[in-house]
């Protein structure tokens, strides 16, 4: 029997009071961060996969193991998809939730970098996938959450319909927030689906949770 997922809990109530703050310095500033030399093999792996490919890109950024890969895959035939996550433990477990689509590959490497090198390169996306991504609910942990790190002013750049999912409601509305201080226009609300695409989803709906969604079109 698999064990239930436990529900998130917080010291922080409501939005964090200095989001605003932590997300305008993070749009006016640029990151002076090295690039990782494993994340620039990962990405050039993803280019030559790529090669001259001009048609749909999606990311699915956080990935795992790399079954909501698949699923996106199989969902858009007529894109290319890749999925990123920063954990070869999760990545090298892939094998198990492979397919045999060609559309797609996952890859191990830092998304923080792995974004900047998309920026850098021009490259844009026609949906980017943020998939119940760590939480971080402690208060003192907000700029660990990808909407109050230096990676939000790349996600903006790449363009294209971001797709974020959480069974933590503050995250989906704190990132709703930062979101308008960006003046990008966003929805919010909650997801329901007959079928999960992660482990992670699968699991909050087998323990009773609520996923919480946000669209916006960058």
């Amino acid at each position: 029997m698999q064990q239930q997922a436990r529900s998130i809990t917080t010291n922080q109530i409501g939005i964090h009071q200095n989001l605003h703050k932590v997300v305008a310095r993070q749009l006016a500033n640029v990151s002076q961060k090295p690039l990782s030399p494993h994340t620039q093999q990962a990405f050039q792996e993803a280019m030559s996969w790529l090669g001259d490919w001009q048609g749909d890109l999606i990311l699915d950024s956080c990935c795992g193991v790399g079954e909501s890969t698949v699923n996106i895959a199989r969902q858009h035939p007529n894109a290319r998809v890749i999925g990123i996550d920063k954990s070869a433990l999760r990545t090298e477990k892939h094998p198990a939730y492979a397919s045999t689509l060609e559309n797609y590959v996952v890859l191990r490497a830092d998304l923080n970098d792995f974004l900047k090198l998309l920026v850098l390169n021009d490259k844009k996306l026609t949906k980017h996938y943020l998939l119940y991504p760590n939480p971080y609910p402690k208060s003192a942990h907000l700029q660990r959450r990808w909407y109050a790190t230096s990676a939000l002013k790349d996600i903006l750049s790449l363009g294209g319909v971001l797709e974020v999912r959480s069974n933590w409601q503050l995250y989906i509305q704190e990132f709703s927030a930062a979101l308008d201080i960006a003046k990008v226009n966003n929805q919010i609300g909650v997801f329901a689906s007959e079928r999960a695409i992660t482990p992670f989803e699968r699991k909050y709906w087998q323990s009773g949770q609520n996923s919480w969604q946000l669209l916006a079109n960058l």
